[in-house]
């Protein structure tokens, strides 16, 4: 069978736009590792099997996996106390409670974290484009944030509750 130049050029052009595609595919669960340049530095580190041996499974999981706790299933939806919730992972404080509000999803939601406390990443991950909070100590994943939250910030920090802890304020 013989090929016109038109054929050619045009098969190579769309080999050459899949593999375009396929290299900017979202790096989640099943589609291969992030490039090693790409992975950040965090002051906390720890091996993958120290941090299974450090963390709970849902934590692990919510954690190193970028995984999300069932709504309503965390504790610390009902958590009312002046305190501050931190990082399960390496304990940083991320939120002050004055900040966390109702905001009916069934995760704890905050519209402020604390200075220097989280960091953000881009996630396409399930034909969405969202904005992935972190912990910048750590790295471990928190939730995400959205734009619709109250005043005076209108963000919506969603946090999965088995990513934090909570510590109540002296009395």
């Amino acid at each position: 069978m013989l090929y016109s130049r038109r054929s050619l050029l045009y098969t190579a052009g769309s080999a050459l736009l899949a593999a375009g595609l396929f290299a900017s595919w979202p790096r989640q669960r099943g589609f291969g590792p992030a490039p090693a340049s790409a992975a950040p530095q965090f002051a906390v580190s720890h091996s993958d099997a120290e941090w299974r041996q450090l963390l709970t499974t849902a934590q692990y999981d919510v954690l190193r996996q970028e995984g999300t706790e069932p709504p309503h299933s965390s504790p610390l939806n009902d958590e009312h106390r002046e305190g501050t919730f931190a990082c399960a992972g390496c304990d940083q404080p991320l939120f002050a409670s004055a900040t966390k509000f109702d905001s009916g999803t069934g995760w704890p939601s905050f519209y402020q974290p604390l200075p220097s406390a989280v960091g953000e990443t881009r996630d396409s991950s399930f034909g969405m484009l969202r904005t992935a909070v972190h912990c910048s100590r750590c790295g471990g994943h928190l939730g995400h944030v959205f734009d619709d939250g109250p005043p005076p910030t209108g963000l919506r920090y969603c946090m999965n509750g088995v990513a934090m802890t909570f510590r109540p304020a002296s009395a």
